[in-house]
């Protein structure tokens, strides 16, 4: 079975974890923490990079950071993951769900002005498949409501947006490094901190709501819980795996960039059938994150996997629209998100990951192309 992932080993990983313990720092904010931040900052222009133990503490933390409470409302799309919205959520926060626009999974932003009302506190977009969002007229509605935007970078590594790095445009923004993500530490996430009034906070509600962070700086004589907080801190074993990943971060990002091409380029021909591929708008790049097909209706997407699959291919579906999941239908207002279920109900990811050679990316198109040519 060719499996839909498969995490990649870089190299030097296990003689960064061994370096680590050997130098008998095993808890966070360690050397290869402090490599990692300042990797972040210098080569995307983050202004305050903080590793966290996943992409879902980094946006829980923004939660607290931003104050996010009973009454106020947080604009997402609805096609996204359940962190997404969960981090606002357990603050007690109102999730107002936008849909996705017809060219790819992301935000639909002509939605947004509309969904803005006095309760309105942050808009949450995440950059779908690592492609971006339309951040321009997000960035303008947020701008003229004085609104928070938090970018759900989890699977944006290394993707730019009219030739600025992703996570750099929110006041906050969030990182996966999942070991389905492109640059892996098999759990671990960051937030990005680009609006400094909110730093020093976020070093407190990292550290269990205690000035820690600041007394090992030497900025305080003791110190003591000043604020509510949480333990978001990863170890330096994590921060070690993800520093070795690092060193290599330009061939990985060869290597997936390669992969996702030649998807692309050989099941180009697919689009005159209607069968949907990824939309890559002229503002966004591609990093190489996952490479899907949108097929015509969902009864087509059931056979294709179940065709892949019979045929040693691990295929898989993705998100289904939060708005109308178990847990949420009841709060959702009640209004049509079309698009959002559309790619829920039809989009469909293919194998793509470093290792994956030549040999089985052909059997895959192969495959797929063989899968079309029948029906």
């Amino acid at each position: 079975m060719i499996p839909y992932n498969k995490p990649f080993l870089a190299g030097p990983e296990l003689g960064c974890i061994e370096q680590a313990i050997r130098a008998g720092h095993l808890s966070g904010d360690g050397e290869f923490t402090r490599r990692c931040h300042r990797f972040f900052a210098d080569t995307f222009g983050f202004g305050h990079p903080l590793l966290t133990t996943s992409c879902t503490a980094a946006l829980e933390m923004a939660a607290l950071l931003l104050d996010i409470g009973p009454g106020d409302e947080v604009i997402m799309p609805s096609y996204t993951f359940v962190s997404t919205a969960n981090a606002f959520v357990l603050r007690g926060a109102r999730v107002v769900f936008a849909d996705s626009n017809p060219l790819n999974p992301n935000l639909d932003t002509t939605q947004l002005e509309a969904l803005v009302t006095p309760r309105t506190r942050a808009i949450v977009p995440i950059h779908y498949a690592g492609i971006a969002c339309d951040l321009d007229p997000l960035l303008a509605t947020a701008q003229r409501h004085n609104l928070v935007v938090v970018e759900d970078g989890a699977p944006a590594f290394d993707s730019y947006y009219r030739g600025r790095a992703l996570g750099s445009f929110g006041q906050l923004a969030a990182f996966s490094f999942h070991e389905t993500k492109n640059i892996q530490a098999g759990e671990g996430g960051m937030l990005v901190i680009n609006d400094a009034q909110y730093a020093l906070r976020a070093e407190i509600i990292r550290e269990k709501g205690t000035n820690r962070t600041a007394f090992f700086r030497g900025d305080v004589a003791r110190y003591s819980w000043v604020d509510v907080g949480s333990s978001y801190l990863p170890s330096e074993l994590t921060a070690a795996f993800l520093w070795g990943q690092l060193e290599h971060w330009q061939s990985i990002q060869h290597a997936r960039r390669r992969l996702w091409h030649t998807y692309n380029d050989a099941l180009a021909g697919l689009r005159a059938l209607g069968v949907g591929l990824p939309v890559v708008p002229d503002y966004a790049t591609v990093n190489g994150h996952l490479f899907y097909l949108v097929c015509r209706d969902e009864a087509e997407r059931t056979a294709l996997i179940a065709r892949l699959r019979e045929r040693g291919i691990m295929a898989v579906f993705h998100y289904l629209p939060l708005h109308a999941s178990p847990y949420y239908t009841p709060q959702h207002d009640g209004r049509a998100l079309p698009w959002a279920e559309h790619y829920g109900a039809r989009l469909v990811r293919l194998p793509l990951f470093c290792e994956l050679t030549a040999e089985q990316q052909q059997y895959i198109i192969d495959e797929v192309l063989t899968f079309y040519q029948t029906r």
